[in-house]
């Protein structure tokens, strides 16, 4: 049986009791149905996870003492961010569920010359909500214990050139590490087992997926001003949703821990 996993903040874990918000306590009471003595895991979104035992509600609440700590390795070794193309309709829930339980730590919705998707403020905050909660409950299924960045949508000078004048800076508390900066591009490129081996920084890598209609010719000029790696994904065409899922899996098993034996 898979465990019974729900997300708790820092700040709702309390030495050996740990409050679950009103979201989780509902699924735990009336989604899962589940009763006071029985067995459940908490998370809090940083890296730590607790095995622990349902001792009530208070205050709409639920209560869960704490019995141990999990010790075991799920988090990757290299911090991946994928900056993607927004794409329409449900692809980009797709995306951001499975770069999740691939262990990408930092999404960046971007928008480019050929994004084929608009935003106005009110829609952004709804979109970036939503994608939140999928990514949450993707972090739910795969055993991950460290919450996912996802920023608002933003543009694709923004996020290569941070410090001009005009840029939408990301927010320095939850700005990722670039490191190796990865473009994918239907036009060619370096064979990405070559790109990786030329990388100074294993560490850290950024992957760069256009929409469905490819870079922009401006995009493209910008790109290699700033000294990022064209990569090639073979001789074949692949969806932007594609893309983003063998780029992400090629380089966790790269620089990642797809290749290692399970814990």
């Amino acid at each position: 049986m898979s465990r019974r996993r729900f997300y708790a903040t820092p700040e709702d874990i309390d030495g050996s009791v740990i409050s679950l918000s009103a979201d989780e306590t509902h699924h735990l009471t009336r989604v899962l149905r589940l009763k006071p003595g029985a067995d459940v895991f908490a998370f809090d979104g940083h890296g730590a996870e607790y095995s622990c035992t349902f001792l009530a509600v208070q205050n709409d609440r639920a209560q869960l003492e704490v019995k141990g700590v999990l010790n075991d390795q799920v988090e990757s070794p290299v911090r991946v961010t994928l900056a993607q193309a927004v794409a329409k309709g449900e692809k980009f829930d797709f995306i951001v569920q499975k770069a999740t339980e691939l262990g990408v730590d930092f999404i960046v919705p971007l928008l480019t010359e050929h994004t084929d998707v608009k935003f106005n403020a009110e829609d952004a905050y709804k979109k970036l909500e939503r994608w939140r909660r999928i990514s949450l409950e993707a972090l739910k299924q795969s055993g991950r214990r460290r919450l996912v960045g996802i920023t608002a949508p933003l543009a694709l000078g923004d996020f290569l050139d941070p410090n001009k004048p005009d840029s939408q800076k990301l927010p320095i508390a939850t700005a990722p590490t670039l490191g190796t900066v990865l473009v994918f591009s239907e036009l060619g490129g370096l064979p990405i087992t070559e790109a990786l081996a030329q990388a100074s920084d294993k560490s850290a890598a950024t992957i760069l997926i256009g929409p469905e209609g490819g870079w922009g010719a401006g995009e493209l000029e910008l790109i290699c001003e700033r000294g990022c790696r064209l990569v090639t994904l073979g001789p074949r065409v692949l969806r932007t949703e594609t893309a983003a899922i063998v780029a992400v899996t090629l380089v966790q098993h790269a620089l990642g821990d797809l290749s290692r034996a399970a814990s």
